[in-house]
């Protein structure tokens, strides 16, 4: 811990050193880095110590500079972690080593990252870390299981198929089963990436093909006709409760009509309206539903949580997400902002949840 004061005051704090892994080997490394470096960039403005860990898609760990920024600001120049970009760490993990921060910051999306695999690390350090553990962090990054888990709840969301690895695809049984169009989607991926929507058999060859390149577990979904897409961010508490935000709508969608990647980060400016106009009751189904998915999963303080509302009214549960995209374009912390939780006071309030956790848990005798 390192102790912090103002200028010419006898008062001073203590703030916990930070270390934020951003990068990593899933696709979804551009997106990262983007929410990394905000993080970042927001925890040293508010007198922080951080040392930023650059991931590359090899898996090797880099101590990036201070300086080091990186954003996404076309398809063509996508921000990438490379081995050259910082200094190289051999980082030891193991009991009784002196660990990088006290608290770790995780800004990674997707596989590797958001999955529960690093979260299996720093619980084997017993480096406290912001988000969700092991358990929760893969079952929300798996699109089958979290399914599984929410119809068992009794939650409302849309029909589905699953495509295990190695396993053929009988093409037509998922049409006569979901219908087309359908969504087709790696099952352990995010940020849009891999997925197609189909309109006819041909189609759904190759979105599987397409989506393998990404996962080898598919996940089929059902397309609802004349739906809003909304998302919600959730943030825990210090007292336990949880702060929703209200829903905001998707309004960005590609050329095929649903949000994929350009329209999340290339395309539009602002792709969301932060205070839409719902019927009456709407807002407080949809921030209920997002509590009960938080709780159902056992997540810790922070997700994204998506869903579909129809023209009756009726919000459907899409999926989740344990550590949701945190560029300045991202959702959660446009919506935060715009309900008084500033990016600043967003990633504090992470760090402070996670460093109250110190010795919270210990190994069985």
């Amino acid at each position: 811990m390192q102790t912090y004061g103002s200028t010419g005051s006898a008062e001073a704090t203590t703030k916990p050193t930070v270390a934020v892994f951003f990068g990593g080997r899933s696709v979804e490394q551009p997106v990262s880095c983007a929410s990394g470096s905000g993080v970042a960039k927001a925890l040293r403005e508010r007198g922080y110590d951080v040392t930023a860990v650059g991931i590359t898609r090899a898996g090797e760990w880099v101590q990036l500079p201070n300086d080091a920024t990186f954003a996404i600001e076309s398809s063509d120049a996508l921000p990438e972690v490379t081995a050259d970009a910082g200094k190289a760490l051999a980082v030891d993990l193991g009991p009784g080593s002196v660990p990088i921060a006290d608290v770790a910051f995780p800004a990674l999306h997707g596989p590797f990252g958001e999955d529960g695999t690093i979260q299996g690390l720093f619980e084997m350090a017993g480096i406290p870390y912001v988000g969700s553990g092991v358990l929760s962090s893969s079952v929300a990054m798996d699109k089958e299981f979290t399914k599984r888990l929410v119809a068992a709840a009794g939650i409302p969301q849309g029909a589905y198929a699953v495509l295990k690895p190695g396993e053929e695809l009988d093409a037509q049984a998922v049409i006569d089963q979901l219908d087309l169009p359908l969504f087709v989607k790696p099952a352990r991926a995010g940020s849009s990436l891999g997925i197609s929507k189909v309109r006819s058999k041909a189609a759904l060859i190759e979105a599987v093909a397409k989506a393998r390149e990404v996962d080898d577990k598919i996940v089929f979904e059902a397309s609802f006709e004349d739906i809003r897409e909304i998302e919600m961010g959730v943030l825990a508490r210090h007292d336990g409760g949880l702060d929703v935000t209200f829903p905001l709508e998707v309004l960005a969608m590609g050329e095929d009509g649903w949000f994929d990647f350009d329209a999340k980060y290339l395309d539009n400016p602002e792709p969301f309206n932060l205070r839409p106009d719902y019927p009456e009751g709407v807002a407080e189904q949809a921030q209920a539903l997002a509590r009960e998915v938080f709780r159902l999963l056992d997540c810790r303080d922070l997700a994204r949580v998506d869903c579909f509302l129809t023209p009756d009214g009726t919000v459907y549960l899409n999926e989740i997400n344990t550590m949701p995209g945190l560029t300045p374009m991202s959702g959660v912390p446009q919506a935060f902002a715009a309900s008084g939780i500033s990016y600043g006071d967003l990633v504090e309030r992470l760090v402070t949840l996670a460093a109250a956790r110190v010795g919270g848990r210990t190994a069985g005798a």
